[in-house]
């Protein structure tokens, strides 16, 4: 057996409309309704599926709790401009751009805090200045 991708992971959150709303317009994805009214953010080939904490869909993780996820997702947008666009809607950046090695190699990242304080990271894999 060989595992070929990730197709999607599960967030729990205390507020779907905000955490939706952080999603679409802060990182560009889409929000879907699945299966009974399930709220799932799209990307590329990949989803988010979001659970409200206290009424998480079974089978679910055996401590859900919001906060506590460390995602890094991959844009080929400019660092630049993603730091522009996210600072613009009053996200902080909490550190970067900064080098780091993901998945396919070198990359540059900049990190932020989702409304739950989960921490993202934000990469290219573009050559990009970094802070010194």
């Amino acid at each position: 057996m060989r595992i070929q991708r990730i197709d999607h992971l599960v967030l729990t959150v205390t507020d779907l409309d905000r955490t939706v709303d952080f999603y679409t317009k802060g990182l560009g994805m889409r929000v879907e309704t699945v299966d009974e009214g399930r709220r799932v953010l799209s990307f590329g080939g990949q989803r988010i599926h979001l659970h409200e904490a206290g009424r998480e869909v079974d089978p679910k993780a055996t401590r859900p709790t919001p906060g506590s996820g460390d995602l890094c997702l991959v844009t080929d947008s400019p660092l630049a401009e993603v730091r522009e666009h996210l600072t613009g809607l009053g996200v902080t950046v909490e550190l970067g751009p900064v080098r780091r090695t993901g998945a396919m190699g070198p990359m540059t990242s900049i990190y932020v805090r989702d409304p739950d304080d989960n921490l993202i990271e934000v990469a290219s894999y573009r050559r990009e200045p970094t802070a010194s």
